[in-house]
């Protein structure tokens, strides 16, 4: 029997000497305790969904400050906790919402069933009126020669474009990244290309595959209030109408018009695609409730101790809100929004309090609880064109958002890893802990273009978001792929992602600790992150690098 348990034991001792190391990894000052108070108070029903510019939003963004206070956290704003984000709040009477078709199609398209649609801008009478183009990718990318418009005048037009990129093909593998989802694929650029080009309006082909979410996640997120940063007087004229249809609708609409979606969609396949007429006119109106409000970011700034360098600043980030009250789901209406985002404000206000406690670093920390990130990454887009400190002088943004709430992991799932220099720093700080970076799982999704390191990125600071792997401690080897399926599936954006006391919040822990030890040591390190040579925000850090001359 003796024999037999020093056999079991030696047999286990790999696979134990793993679990040591993403125990050891989870060391830390943080505890699963901490981020579980937080997170209890982020998601509770009281706070009706962590909307921006609601009751909720001030109850939140209130919260946060006092953590940060009684942390010892120095306020970020001139004294102040509070970056005011102005933010324009429109609603539609799904009443009033009428999309038709007429010419060569005679179509009443029903919201939210084939259609979701909103305003392009704040204005109480949306409307858009125009002839529908199909085209295709809708993507300039002058540098994979790629131009999907052809020089055709859209002005007035109402585009049919699909979500995602071009295909990559075996002459060119690494075709608009690839499998990788670039930022023309993302269905911000297919607005703001088609707002470019003087359109009336966009309907953008939902599939599941392609947009990697169902379409009740898209009526979830489009089909209630809208919240847009108030436009400069300078930008293009404003799109009438901003909306998603379902493919289904699509296929339906121009088989009446003698088009078929199949031959369409592999149409746009080639560099040789040309916008296509459908001789089908959309007409689209709706009467919108419109509010001028704000919203805060919250800022909290841990001050490092060297002279030359106690002016640079490591940012962490995580953005507060969720989606407020929306359509009800088995009796439901509120999106709490536990795990997005709650599990990440509550890992950063864990971090901040850790770091105000241990010895001051070189640079300085700061971090950043931004808002209306599910309206479009309006807070950080907000911070990035009105930074409190300088952008140059922020050396990276290491952001949170969706932390495992199912215990600890042997491996990182980190954005942007491959875009600089930050995800060989940080593979090579945990891997002594027995721990690693595992590629995207599904790089066609295009995560680094959906949460707020974008923004931070888009004026040049080399940035990640740090989440979980797949690999989890103690569970069977597809545990991960199978609870990010489910998780993507039935809570994503529903009011389904709510706290649940069966929460194993070690791995929360787990990663903001490693988190704050990577947050200091890159405070910390005389080397600092800088972009790959082909990375798209490279020309951004040289720029805001350069001297005023």
């Amino acid at each position: 029997m003796r024999l037999l348990t020093f056999a079991l034991v030696a047999s286990l001792a790999p696979m134990v000497a793993v679990a040591q190391g993403a125990a050891k990894a989870a060391a830390g000052p943080i505890t699963a305790t901490e981020i579980d108070g937080d997170l209890r108070f982020l998601s509770s029903d009281l706070l009706e969904g962590r909307a921006p510019a609601t009751r909720a939003d001030k109850i939140t963004t209130e919260y946060l400050a006092d953590q940060l206070r009684s942390a010892g956290v120095e306020p970020g704003v001139n004294g102040s906790y509070f970056q005011m984000v102005p933010i324009d709040v429109v609603k539609a009477d799904p009443a009033s919402i009428k999309v038709n078709a007429t010419g060569k199609s005679t179509m009443t398209l029903r919201s939210p069933d084939d259609v979701v649609v909103f305003a392009g801008s704040a204005v109480e009478k949306s409307s858009a009126s125009g002839e529908l183009v199909y085209v295709g990718y809708g993507a300039s990318a002058p540098e994979y020669k790629w131009d999907d418009y052809k020089g055709m005048d859209l002005k007035g037009k109402i585009l049919l474009v699909l979500v995602n990129d071009p295909p990559a093909s075996a002459a060119e593998p690494k075709l608009f990244g690839g499998k990788a989802m670039t930022y023309y694929g993302r269905w911000t650029y297919k607005y703001e290309e088609a707002e470019r080009r003087g359109a009336a309006g966009v309907l953008i082909v939902h599939t599941t595959e392609a947009a990697s979410y169902p379409w009740h996640t898209v009526v979830g997120s489009w089909s209630g209030e809208q919240r847009m940063l108030p436009r400069d007087a300078s930008s293009a004229p404003p799109l009438g109408m901003r909306g998603w249809i379902t493919d289904s609708a699509a296929t339906e609409l121009l088989k009446q018009a003698g088009l078929d979606m199949a031959t369409l969609r592999k149409d746009a396949e080639s560099r040789d695609f040309k916008p296509v007429s459908t001789g089908i006119n959309i007409d689209f109106s709706a009467r919108n409730t419109v509010s001028h409000l704000s919203s805060a970011n919250v800022i909290g700034v841990v001050r490092g101790h060297d002279s030359k360098l106690k002016n640079d600043y490591v940012a962490i980030s995580a953005h507060w809100d969720h989606l407020g009250i929306g359509v009800p789901v088995n009796g439901d209406s509120i999106y709490n929004g536990a795990a997005d985002n709650g599990s990440g404000v509550a890992s950063v206000l864990a971090i901040a309090r850790a770091a105000a406690k241990m010895p001051t670093t070189r640079r300085s920390l700061i971090f950043l609880f931004v808002t209306a990130e599910e309206s479009g990454l309006l807070g950080s887009q907000y911070y990035g064109e009105h930074p409190t400190v300088p952008s140059a002088s922020i050396v990276a943004d290491l952001n949170l958002d969706v932390v495992t709430v199912l215990g600890r992991v042997r491996d990182l799932d980190v954005m942007g890893d491959s875009k600089s220099t930050l995800g060989p720093m940080l593979a090579s700080m945990i891997r002594s802990q027995g721990m690693r970076l595992s590629p995207d799982a599904h790089p066609e999704a295009g995560h680094f273009y959906r949460s707020d390191h974008f923004s931070f990125a888009m004026v040049g600071i080399p940035s990640v978001s740090i989440g979980a792997g797949d690999d989890y401690v103690g569970k069977p080897k597809d545990f991960g792929e199978k609870a990010n399926t489910d998780y993507n599936e039935h809570r994503y954006h529903q009011p389904a992602d709510a706290y649940s006391p069966d929460f194993d919040l070690s791995g929360t822990a787990q990663i903001s600790n490693i988190v704050l030890k990577f947050a200091r040591t890159l405070a910390n390190s005389p080397v600092t992150p800088t972009w790959n040579a082909d990375a798209e925000f490279k020309a951004a850090r040289e720029k805001s690098l350069k001297p005023l001359s």
